[in-house]
């Protein structure tokens, strides 16, 4: 079913918590933003500017403190739990920057992708090869049945990206994916997430320090003191917090 509108849509989000102190803190403040479909959007900026929580809103992980989140024309804010991991399972793909928290441990790679996908039409033979595909584009075809703990944090990331993809999402939100990465592998990844949305309309929010991911993508959002504005990279850059080049990948 096709359903109208933008992939992603905020009106006048905003998230308070209270810190260890209890002092009230305001992680966003009244973000606004749209993200069309298969669009390609890098959300920049200082650590702890708000960009991370934003992910977390989108996801439905945790409820705002006010405002308005649709997601590929569901409003997450009113969804029940039950009715919130339906849409997360149907709708969204997810990378977390933490690499063990996006797979199975005990899974192999293959196991891990397969839980993921969905039936929606394809064959049982269909979605193996689709699986074997994902694993090849991420290079762990020759990884395919080790179990997740046993890979390294940099073969975590890359398999925790096919699993995100297994589903075919609307939308994608990805923390940091290339930061266990290398500059070639890193471009994999990238090349993956536009693949997706070129072949799919699967829309992507990416949270990065770099630059070279960020120029990569279509829209560029800056995030400081939890306030959301167009880019531009440099503003960010410009306050410190510039990180570039990519790590080395511990594959």
């Amino acid at each position: 079913m096709t359903v109208d509108g933008p992939a992603v849509l905020c009106e006048r989000l905003t998230h308070i918590y209270r810190d260890d102190e209890g002092t009230e803190v305001t992680a966003l403040d009244e973000v606004e933003l749209r993200v069309r479909r298969g669009e390609a959007v890098a959300l920049v900026g200082p650590s702890g500017a708000g960009k991370s929580t934003l992910l977390t809103l989108l996801a439905g992980l945790v409820r705002p403190t006010a405002g308005r989140i649709v997601v590929d024309g569901e409003d997450v804010v009113s969804l029940s739990e039950r009715a919130l991991l339906r849409m997360r399972a149907r709708k969204l793909g997810m990378v977390l920057q933490t690499p063990g928290r996006n797979v199975l441990p005990y899974a192999t790679a293959r196991q891990n992708v397969a839980f993921a996908q969905r039936s929606g039409t394809l064959t049982r033979a269909e979605r193996r090869a689709e699986a074997a595909e994902l694993l090849e584009s991420v290079g762990l075809d020759e990884h395919a049945d080790r179990p997740a703990r046993l890979l390294s944090g940099g073969q975590q990331q890359r398999l925790a990206l096919a699993v995100a993809l297994a589903g075919r999402p609307a939308l994608l939100l990805a923390d940091e994916p290339t930061s266990q990465l290398d500059r070639r592998t890193g471009d994999a990844v990238i090349s993956l997430m536009l693949a997706a949305r070129e072949q799919r309309g699967t829309a992507l929010v990416v949270v990065t320090h770099d630059r070279h991911v960020s120029d990569a993508l279509d829209t560029e959002y800056a995030i400081h003191d939890g306030r959301l504005e167009a880019g531009s990279w440099l503003r960010s850059a410009s306050l410190g917090h510039h990180r570039p080049g990519l790590e080395g990948d511990r594959s």
